[in-house]
């Protein structure tokens, strides 16, 4: 059974907005190009920038705490490292990421925005090679779009699939079948990658991308109608390879 890439999204600044690609490179056992390189602490995280090591995003200013983190439309630019952000009421921003005040700079903008919904104070972080990641091992994430619209049915309304903020989202496997599939290895474009296990799901995916309302409970509606909370996959890079929107997705060899 074959899908494809029906999109390719990463994430440079975690919680914030996903950016779309026409292609991407993988590496063996790295993580997708260019995603959460960067996070914003919402008050201190305890991270070592000497000493990186995975934080919980709860220490993080990102949807699951605060929704109004989708109000800011973010887009970077890796040649330059330069962020720029628009947001309802606010200056348009911009600066290198690269440098120590154009992080402080945006905390500041992003304070702005955010107000009292942030506890703070608010501040840049990031560290060579370190990617701040829902799970520790989780590198890269898909997201089969048959599933979400699975569970769109079920709930009886629109479920934009940017809730799910994954890096590759499939056409062409059917619902949930990605869950019987750790362990199991599968090509995705050019790369080969190993199933890790299912994603499990926060109150991130209650915030509609759009209008950063928290407007419907997605955790609950997973364990009502499926018993789990699961939603998407993450995978590890075993052979590296570019992906291409358009590019075959197969399902991993059936186990002996």
């Amino acid at each position: 059974m074959t899908g494809h890439i029906a999109a390719l999204y990463r994430h440079p600044v975690k919680g914030f907005t996903p950016e779309r690609l026409d292609h991407a490179d993988l590496t063996i056992g790295g993580p997708f190009p260019c995603d959460r390189l960067y996070a914003v602490e919402n008050g201190p995280s305890g991270f070592d920038p000497a000493a990186s090591a995975f934080v919980s995003k709860q220490k993080f200013a990102v949807l699951a705490a605060i929704p109004e983190v989708a109000m800011a439309r973010t887009a970077y630019d890796e040649t330059t490292h330069t962020l720029r952000a628009t947001a309802p009421g606010q200056p348009d921003f911009e600066a290198p990421m690269a440098e120590a005040a154009g992080q402080a700079a945006f905390a500041i903008w992003l304070a702005g925005l955010l107000g009292e919904a942030a506890q703070g104070p608010l501040r840049v972080i990031e560290a060579p090679g370190h990617r701040f990641m829902d799970h520790p091992l989780g590198h890269v994430s898909i997201i089969n779009l048959a599933t979400v619209r699975d569970l769109e049915a079920k709930i009886g309304r629109p479920l934009d699939p940017m809730r799910f903020r994954g890096n590759v989202y499939v056409e062409g496997w059917p619902a949930w079948v990605e869950n019987g599939w750790a362990g199991r290895e599968l090509m995705v474009g050019f790369a080969r990658a190993k199933v890790y296990k299912p994603i499990v799901r926060c109150a991130a995916t209650h915030v509609d991308p759009t209008t950063a309302e928290r407007d419907m409970d997605v955790v609950k509606a997973l364990f009502d109608n499926y018993g789990h909370m699961n939603l998407g996959i993450y995978v590890h890079v075993t052979d590296g390879g570019r992906l291409t929107v358009g590019d075959a997705c197969t399902e991993p060899e059936a186990p002996e």
